[in-house]
C-alpha cells in the first residue's frame, strides 16, 4: 500500500510539475517578441469563430467536377496558373480538413480559402456531430472519416487525398491513418495543435472522449505501440503558446514507424493556428512536395518570424 501510495504521489507531483511548465511555457511565449500580437490574434480569432459558427454548422457540398476543371488554365490566376502548371499532382490532390473538438467547419474558413485562391482545386471541410465532445470516441469519429474520404475518392476519381486536422481532428485523422489503413488514402497528414500525447487540460472535463485525451489513455497507448511501416507523411505544426495542449511538448509526434516533419512555432494561441501564416506556409509546402519516400529532419520554424493571420 505504502508503494501505491508513493506512486499516486509522484503522479500527482509530476503532473503538477507539468501543469506548472504548461502555464509558465504559455507566459514565456507571450512575453516574446511575437506573443503579444499572437495574443491578440487569438483573441480575435475566438471572435470571428462565434460569429461564423452558425454558418459552419451547414455542410459543405463537395463540388464533383473539382480538380478536373482546374487542368484548363485560361481563367486562372497567374499565381493559380503558377501552381497547376508546375505541379499539377499537387493541384488536382483533394485536400480534406478535419476540425476541432466543439467546432465546425467554420475554424478553416480563411485557411480553405487562402488554399483555394492558391490554386488547389478540391479543398473540401468535413464536419462531426458537435456532441462528439461528450459522447464520441476517436476510434468512431476515425471510422466515419475514412468513410468520406472514401465518398470524397469516388466522387472526384482521385486515389489518394491529403488531410489537414486541428486539434482533435489531427489526432481523429491520425487513427485513421495509423490503425485503420488509411495511408492507402493518405498522402500527408497536418496536424495543427493537436495532443499526440495527450494533454492535461482534458481532466477539466470528465467525458468518455476527454478521457481519451489524457496523457497515458488507452487510445494514445494504442497509437504508441510498434507498428508497420505507415504510408503516410506526417507534418506536425506545434506552439509553445497553445493554451490548450498542455505541456505544450504533448503537441509533438515521435514514433519509430512514422516520418514525422515538425514545426515548431513559438507565438501562436490554439484556436489561432489554423489562420497562423507559418502554419499555411507549412501546409502548403507539404502538399506541394512529391518526395513522399524521403526522410526529413525537423525543421523548426523561424523565430524571428511574427505571429499573423493567413494572407
Amino acid at each position: 500500500m505504502g508503494t501505491g501510495l508513493n506512486g499516486a504521489v509522484e503522479t500527482g507531483a509530476a503532473t503538477g510539475r507539468d501543469l506548472l511548465g504548461g502555464a509558465l511555457g504559455v507566459a514565456r511565449a507571450a512575453l516574446s517578441p511575437g506573443g503579444a500580437w499572437g495574443a491578440v490574434v487569438e483573441a480575435a480569432w475566438l471572435a470571428s469563430r462565434a460569429a461564423m459558427y452558425p454558418w459552419g454548422v451547414v455542410e459543405e457540398q463537395l463540388r464533383p467536377e473539382g480538380h478536373l476543371r482546374h487542368y484548363r488554365t485560361d481563367q486562372l490566376s497567374p499565381r493559380t496558373r503558377g501552381l497547376v502548371v508546375s505541379a499539377m499532382d499537387a493541384a488536382g490532390t483533394p485536400i480534406v480538413l478535419v476540425h476541432g473538438i466543439g467546432d465546425n467547419r467554420s475554424a478553416f474558413a480563411v485557411l480553405s480559402g487562402a488554399l483555394r485562391r492558391r490554386g488547389f482545386g478540391v479543398v473540401h471541410a468535413v464536419n462531426y456531430s458537435v456532441l462528439t465532445a461528450l459522447t464520441g470516441d476517436v476510434r468512431r469519429s476515425a471510422a466515419l472519416l475514412g468513410e468520406h474520404v472514401e465518398r470524397i475518392c469516388e466522387q472526384t476519381g482521385s486515389e489518394r487525398v491529403h488531410v489537414v486536422g486541428h486539434s482533435l481532428g489531427g489526432l481523429i485523422a491520425r487513427y485513421y491513418v495509423q490503425r485503420l489503413n488509411g495511408d492507402a488514402r493518405v498522402r500527408t497528414l497536418v496536424t495543427l495543435g493537436t495532443p499526440h500525447g495527450g494533454t492535461l487540460s482534458a481532466y477539466l472535463f470528465p467525458t468518455a472522449l476527454t478521457r481519451q485525451l489524457r496523457p497515458g489513455s488507452d487510445l494514445l497507448s494504442e497509437l504508441a505501440e510498434p507498428c508497420r511501416p505507415c504510408r503516410t507523411r506526417f507534418v506536425v505544426v506545434w506552439s509553445e503558446m497553445d493554451q490548450v495542449v498542455i505541456p505544450q511538448r504533448n503537441g509533438r509526434l515521435e514514433h519509430p514507424s512514422l516520418l514525422v516533419e515538425e514545426h515548431r512555432i513559438r507565438d501562436s494561441g490554439h484556436l489561432s493556428l489554423p489562420v497562423d501564416r507559418r502554419a499555411l506556409h507549412a501546409v502548403v509546402t507539404a502538399i506541394t512536395r512529391s518526395d513522399d519516400g524521403v526522410s526529413h529532419d525537423i525543421v523548426p520554424v523561424s523565430e524571428g518570424f511574427g505571429g499573423g493571420g493567413v494572407t
